[in-house]
């Protein structure tokens, strides 16, 4: 009985999966390679409602581009990311502008997004350590601390998965102090290229609780072949016509 006990403790140890494994499921659900996604993105608040339109590029997590579709006063504006790296050029003033890197963390057109998160620069996968803090029948909760070489804002990121399809379901995001300070609700599941995908984001602040900000993601491609001539200086002036 005693043999046949540790037999069990052996094979469940082996076939245990690990929290890294479970990120990077959820990453490879997320990301790929490279790919093209279309977004609307809605923002509320006390002011009222607005909505912008914009179809994003990448390579990764190295390069994006992003071109604003709508609304008709912003159509044209385009984001490059190259590395840590971030450039945006407004055809109204015909100007480009450097985003600083303290600049990263800032609001991503009013949205309660960052420009780290919509240009993907930090890695769940690269940056941070992972562990199984609990787990039930149906989630593993996950909470990931940053490498010790990471150049990352967030001091923890808690992670809620199902365990069926390594879906998803929220992102909370707590400051040095351990304070919460926003949360990230993964919605709409669909199954797209064999991924699981969450088609629909929620994100919200804990201090504008009156806000927020859904990605409604309608087309979304993944390991598609784009051109080098995307991710340059000079895709910002060209594609923003």
């Amino acid at each position: 009985m005693k043999k046949m006990l540790m037999l069990i403790l052996i094979v469940s140890s082996i076939f245990a999966i690990t929290a890294k494994q479970i990120i990077q499921k959820v990453n490879n659900n997320l990301q790929s390679n490279s790919g093209y996604s279309k977004i609307k993105m809605i923002m509320k608040s006390k002011r009222g409602e607005r909505s912008i339109t914009l179809e994003s590029w990448n390579k990764g997590n190295k390069k994006s581009f992003m071109k604003l579709l709508a609304p008709k006063r912003d159509k044209g504006i385009t984001f490059l990311k190259i590395d840590s790296a971030m450039w945006q050029y407004v055809p109204r003033i015909q100007k480009s502008i450097k985003i600083p890197s303290s600049m990263m963390m800032s609001s991503w057109m009013g949205s309660d997004f960052t420009n780290d998160d919509m240009a993907k620069e930090s890695s769940i996968v690269e940056d941070y350590d992972t562990l199984i803090e609990s787990e039930d029948d149906e989630l593993y909760y996950i909470k990931l601390t940053p490498k010790e070489d990471a150049t990352v804002v967030w001091d923890k990121i808690s992670y809620i998965v199902a365990k069926k399809g390594f879906i998803p379901i929220k992102a909370i995001y707590y400051d040095e102090d351990g304070a919460e300070v926003r949360s990230l609700k993964y919605l709409d599941v669909k199954v797209i290229d064999g991924r699981n995908f969450p088609t629909k984001w929620e994100m919200r602040r804990v201090d504008k609780p009156h806000n927020l900000t859904t990605i409604i993601i309608s087309d979304v491609k993944f390991d598609i072949k784009i051109k080098k001539s995307m991710f340059t200086k000079r895709a910002l002036v060209r594609l923003s016509k």
